[in-house]
């Protein structure tokens, strides 16, 4: 049977000690969740997560550098949340930390590593736990971008089938990054000693078969090694970001089997220059997402849209826009691709391009399918028609947004 009815987690724990070696000398005196990105801690970033996710009550297992960590959270209180802390040596595994922590430990939680960020539905998460019979629920990158090395295998079912902490395994295909559900007395699997409890409490669970995998294609950022670094910095900027579909949205959309195949067919939709004009004045990046079935069709080709495409950017610039990038789809209505909507794909190219955080960017598009693509990217939407247009949907966006974010809108 399904995970009995139980009240939503509140509860966070997060493995936070370890040495950092691989980020020396940036370590030398720092744990690496104190790293900062924008004036503030890779941790205090995660802490805002999950407090805005409605998980306000964090334990801390700590290590290396313990008063670090201890003198910036304090108890939490001015960060929103509760903290508790859990000092072992620092020498110790997680395995030995989760061990010495159990009593501190509500019976359903949420387990982090503390050098991954993951925008992330707590929603979502938790009406899957519900759905399955299993003991741990962990959120995998599916990696087909090679984002990473992979280190496990989800089977059709959603069991987790291989873990390989070496990565050395054939066929894996997707990433461990932590953001798991976890029964409490899945620490009672953990083996006396010092053990990593990846390595040995994972296998127990595949062996079990309580063992699921909570899919993900939005990226995850993190400061595990140097070359993170950029990216992090990139994604934790203020800067903000709207997603827009163009026919019906920016033009005039043609008739059901047309397409606007050159300059010609082009008709710019009242106000959508001005809304653009808005939107560059207020520091919004705007990035366009398309389906152009016409080329795939035979009707026009990758030239023509690219010159209609830099038409429509000269006429956007001499407005006083800006359109910041644009990804299309050239694949036929019924190619199965993964990019046409109402498929996800042009979301995800321009969140790994871009380093968005989808969670809090917008996309406004004027039909289901742009609905639809949005809900399985977990990213806010708009739709114009029956009285909304860009202009007044933008208006309303600028009026009512903080100068100050995280990231995206």
């Amino acid at each position: 049977m399904p995970n009995p009815s139980l009240n939503r987690p509140t509860q966070a724990v997060i493995l936070a000690g370890g040495r950092g070696t691989r980020l020396l000398p940036l370590t030398a005196t720092r744990p690496k969740p104190m790293i900062e990105f924008h004036g503030r801690p890779f941790l205090e970033y995660l802490l805002e997560q999950l407090r805005d996710q409605g998980v306000n009550r964090i334990l801390l297992l700590l290590g290396y550098l313990p008063d670090v960590i201890k003198d910036y959270f304090g108890n939490g209180e001015r960060f929103g949340v509760s903290i508790e802390y859990g000092v072992t040596d620092v020498n110790d595994e997680t395995g030995t930390r989760l061990r010495a922590a159990r009593h501190l430990i509500d019976p359903v939680f949420l387990l982090l590593y503390c050098d991954n960020y993951l925008p992330f539905s707590f929603d979502a998460m938790w009406k899957r736990w519900g759905e399955i019979e299993g003991d741990a629920l962990v959120t995998v990158y599916a990696n087909e971008d090679n984002y990473t090395r992979s280190n496990l295998r989800v089977d059709s079912d959603g069991r987790v089938a291989v873990y390989d902490k070496s990565r050395s395994a054939e066929n894996l295909q997707g990433v461990d990054i932590g953001y798991m559900l976890v029964r409490r007395d899945v620490i009672d699997l953990i083996p006396a000693g010092n053990p990593s409890f990846e390595a040995t409490v994972y296998p127990q669970l595949i062996g079990q078969r309580r063992f699921f995998g909570f899919l993900t294609r939005h990226r995850y950022y993190s400061v595990g090694d140097h070359k993170r670094l950029p990216l992090t910095e990139e994604f934790l900027c203020s800067r903000r970001t709207l997603l827009l579909d163009r026919d019906g949205v920016l033009n005039r959309k043609r008739p059901k089997g047309e397409y606007v195949r050159s300059w010609r067919d082009w008709e710019w939709l009242d106000g959508a220059l001005e809304a653009l004009r808005m939107l560059r004045q207020s520091g919004f990046r705007v990035v366009l997402l398309t389906d152009q079935p016409g080329i795939a069709d035979g009707v026009m080709t990758e030239r023509d849209l690219a010159d209609i495409h830099r038409r429509m950017r000269d006429d956007v610039e001499r407005a006083g826009g800006h359109i910041d990038a644009i990804f299309h789809c050239p694949h036929g209505q019924d190619a199965g691709c993964w990019c046409r909507k109402p498929a996800p794909g042009m979301l995800y190219q321009a969140q790994r391009t871009l380093h968005l955080d989808l969670t809090k960017a917008l996309y406004v598009g004027d039909d289901e399918c742009d609905q639809r693509s949005a809900a399985a990217a977990a990213c806010p939407f708009r739709m114009v028609g029956n009285g909304a247009s860009l202009r007044s949907i933008v208006a309303e966006l600028i009026a009512h947004q903080p100068e100050t974010r995280l990231s995206g809108v």
